[in-house]
């Protein structure tokens, strides 16, 4: 379980809000709109209304104290840059920031924050590349080269072994799991065999994926 600072409770930051609930992490929520703070206060361990561009109120918060500090603010970027290099300044341990365009990004990274969230863009790309074939079920980005994919079982490996279709050899990919209605099975072995019903998790250069799985 960790501490977190959560500043910005418009529809991202309440999203943000109501994930952390489900992960038990216990959260202190911050926006300067009191219906926002009240439409929260069921998910959060605490919250506050006030202006996070103020020092003396994130100093009061003792934003060195959290384990991360997230900046959710959007529509107000002006807000959201005073506000990241602000709790960076008094000592904030990991400070992530949301960015609503390319530029953004590029200023909340030279004004404090150690990692910056781009959600429209990243949903964005999930979305091209989930529904842009029809055997894609989900993604995972890991780096700039590396991903994880949960794809359908190419109907030329059915009834077949994972030893015999050997995907590590031909293209270094490695299937860490299969599904089967929803749940996933991770002790994998040369034997296993492939059938209809299961969806593959596999993990490799985006690149060798694609060729592989014809995406």
């Amino acid at each position: 379980m960790k501490t977190i600072l959560l500043i910005g409770l418009g529809k991202f930051g309440r999203h943000v809000a109501e994930q952390l609930n489900k992960l038990d992490h216990e959260v202190m929520a911050v926006d300067s709109d009191e219906e926002r703070v009240n439409a929260v206060l069921p998910l959060v361990t605490n919250a506050q209304i006030g202006d996070s561009t103020k020092e003396e109120f994130l100093r009061d918060l003792g934003v060195d104290n959290y384990d991360v500090c997230i900046v959710a603010i959007g529509n107000d970027f002006q807000s959201s840059l005073e506000t990241t290099s602000l709790l960076k300044e008094l000592g904030a341990r990991f400070v992530v920031s949301r960015a609503e365009q390319d530029f953004q990004e590029k200023f909340l990274l030279r004004n404090g924050a150690d990692e910056v969230v781009y959600p429209e863009k990243q949903m964005a790309k999930w979305t091209a590349i989930r529904y842009s074939a029809d055997h894609i079920l989900d993604y995972i980005k890991l780096d700039d080269e590396h991903s994880i994919f949960e794809v359908t079982v190419p109907k030329s490996w059915l009834g077949m072994s994972i030893g015999q279709i050997d995907i590590r050899k031909k293209y270094n990919i490695n299937i860490l799991a299969t599904k089967n209605q929803g749940k996933m099975n991770m002790v994998i072995t040369p034997d296993t065999v492939l059938t209809a019903d299961k969806t593959l998790l596999v993990l490799g250069e985006y690149k060798a994926i694609q060729k592989c799985f014809h995406i």
